[in-house]
């Protein structure tokens, strides 16, 4: 993972870590269940955000470099692995 990136997901996690914390507070407090479930939702998306930034760094840098390399059992071996966490993303 290039170092850019790295650094932009570990932001955004602590980020996520300190809204989980919050959820956990919300839950404690006896908050407003719709509340509790939009945090959720938010969470969530965040959550999405991160995979979305990880997910192109792959692409832009391992797939790519399969690609240019010429290594056929490694470009089917990558392609096969970003269509595998796709088909688990949607899900």
């Amino acid at each position: 993972m290039r170092d850019n990136i790295k650094i932009s997901c570990r932001k955004r996690l602590s980020r996520i870590e300190g809204q989980v914390r919050g959820l956990s507070r919300m839950v404690d407090e006896d908050r407003y269940c719709i509340d509790i479930v939009t945090q959720i939702s938010a969470v969530r998306a965040a959550l999405r955000r991160v995979e979305e930034e990880v997910l192109k760094d792959h692409v832009a840098h391992c797939v790519e470099h399969a690609i240019t390399s010429g290594n056929k059992a490694d470009q089917r071996r990558k392609i096969s692995e970003l269509m595998a966490v796709i088909e688990r993303t949607n899900r």
